[in-house]
């Protein structure tokens, strides 16, 4: 049986830290927050702060989804510090992915972030035995093929039936690939860390 959430459980508790800031930075000014490429150099801010914006309810509401599917992933798989790290490493690196896609003048929003988890929850439970190195492969697949289908090189931003809201494919490659270089940054360091000083 699962166990309550507790400081040690760091997963989720960044999942709902993420949702809170989410909800916080709703009623505040998109212009001061979004991602604006032309404005980095003098408000680098907005690496961290675009993720919080969000254009509509739906916009919104579809990401605090996001945020309770993750958590209950990491929650269920044991996801722990090392990979709360490797997020939170991945928020800024997400944002400044965008920079390779030039055509994509604003942006707003935490998908690109939550596929940085995916990723970085697939690529830890792959490296658990038994049932959960399937389900990692399964969630691994299944992340390469949504990006793949929305055609991240293409437009900046494409319309979906049923959202209100564009959605900018490029921040999901983005994100992706973020949560795949800061899982590998992170298992290096800690991995050193750990390793003991007289052993080879």
């Amino acid at each position: 049986m699962a166990q309550p959430m507790t400081p040690r459980h760091p997963w989720p508790l960044l999942c709902a830290l993420l949702a809170t800031t989410s909800l916080a930075a709703w009623p505040l000014p998109h212009d001061l927050l979004d991602w604006q490429p032309t404005l980095l150099a003098t408000q680098p801010w907005r690496t961290l702060t675009a993720a919080f914006v969000h254009w509509t309810p739906l916009h919104l509401a579809a990401n605090l989804a996001g945020c309770a599917v993750l958590a209950l992933l990491g929650w269920r798989g044991g996801l722990g510090r090392r990979e709360a790290v490797a997020s939170l490493i991945a928020l800024p690196l997400t944002q400044l992915g965008l920079l390779l896609k030039p055509a994509l003048q604003r942006y707003g929003g935490l998908s690109g972030e939550l596929h940085a988890m995916a990723a970085i929850a697939a690529l830890t439970l792959l490296t658990h035995p038994g049932r959960e190195r399937w389900i990692g492969g399964g969630i691994a697949l299944g992340l390469a093929l949504k990006i793949a289908l929305e055609q991240p090189l293409g437009a900046a931003l494409r319309l979906t039936e049923g959202f209100d809201f564009a959605v900018a494919p490029f921040a999901h490659l983005s994100g992706a690939a973020a949560g795949l270089i800061a899982w590998a940054l992170t298992i290096a360091v800690m991995n050193r860390k750990t390793r003991s000083p007289h052993g080879t």
